[in-house]
């Protein structure tokens, strides 16, 4: 009776110290899915923070619902990772967010930048900016190429694409949070340690995967993924537009469809926000075979574990399709 008693009493303590410490968690806003998979890793524990771009939608086209301002209005903390990518985002952050800590990713030191890239099968982007590159090899042996730009337009906002980028947005994120709740500075501290090293062992995992299959060609729907590509060295052929918030005429289909022939590509991927029917008019007539990258990840559930179910999906696709070809 005395035991049964104790544990009577003792069932509503842990709730009441749980709820405790749910109403001490940060209420931290998060932009898109990659970036909430990596604060989420970080808070277990502490609390799971929010997400605005949810679902399917895609950053290129999303417009802030209500309940998004309210949310920012609540922040203690905002990760995005900048107007290159969030353009949505940039004008309520000034107003809805001005008491909260907004961390711009795309700042993180160590990251790896490139630029856009233009000519050939990839249009041109219209920025003017001018590009001092900064070689140096990494430990799979390709060059890293940081830039360091006023102008946030200067390149390719994929970032997280490289699991070695991640990296730096995750040690970003963490000195971000422990900066923000110093209570649970050691909780953070040593989810970032864990996450590190399984961003390495997922770095290795990817390289392995795609290694196979790396010299064959391929067209992309929008130029997303360069990171991607210099990693672990694939040949990314082109892109059926550079930014999906303008689908593509007739004359740029008609160019990359002959490009699939001049190219040798092998395989065209398609993405799951974006009009499919474009890819099936690139490849018909041709040898080439179709795929679906996700590199926003808009058909995964958002979560702590997203970003390598993301990236290996990525992997994945590109070896069953090349492979196959």
């Amino acid at each position: 009776m005395k035991l049964a008693m104790g544990l009577t009493l003792a069932i509503p303590a842990f709730l009441f110290a749980g709820s405790l410490q749910a109403a001490d968690a940060p209420v931290v806003v998060t932009s898109i899915k990659p970036v909430h998979s990596l604060v989420s890793a970080i808070m277990q524990g502490v609390g799971k923070p929010e997400l605005i771009v949810d679902g399917a939608a895609s950053p290129h086209t999303y417009n802030l619902k209500p309940s998004n301002a309210r949310a920012l209005q609540e922040a203690k903390v905002v990760f995005w990772v900048g107007p290159g990518l969030e353009a949505f985002l940039e004008k309520p952050l000034e107003s809805l967010g001005s008491d909260a800590i907004v961390a711009r990713l795309d700042n993180a030191p160590g990251l790896v930048k490139l630029p856009f890239r233009e000519g050939g099968a990839f249009e041109a982007h219209d920025d003017g900016d001018e590009h001092d590159h900064a070689h140096a090899a990494d430990d799979h042996g390709h060059d890293d190429h940081d830039h360091d730009h006023d102008d946030h337009h200067g390149f390719d906002t994929h970032l997280w694409l490289d699991p070695m980028n991640a990296k730096a947005m995750a040690a970003e994120i963490t000195t971000t949070l422990v900066a923000a709740d110093p209570a649970n500075a050691l909780t953070y501290e040593a989810n970032a340690k864990a996450l590190d090293e399984k961003l390495d062992a997922l770095d290795e995992e990817i390289a392995a995967t795609v290694s196979p299959v790396k010299d064959k060609p391929f067209i992309v729907f929008h130029d997303a993924y360069q990171y991607f590509e210099h990693r672990y060295h694939i040949r990314v052929a082109g892109s059926i537009t550079v930014s999906p918030e303008t689908i593509p005429g007739a004359e740029r289909v008609s160019e990359i469809h002959r490009k699939v022939g001049d190219l040798g590509a092998t395989c065209v991927f398609a993405e799951p926000q974006f009009e499919p029917r474009l890819v099936d008019v690139v490849i018909e007539g041709t040898k080439a075979k179709s795929g679906v990258l996700d590199p926003e990840a808009a058909t995964l559930p958002a979560g702590p574990d997203l970003y390598f179910t993301l990236m290996r999906g990525i992997a994945g696709s590109m070896r069953n399709c090349l492979a196959s070809a």
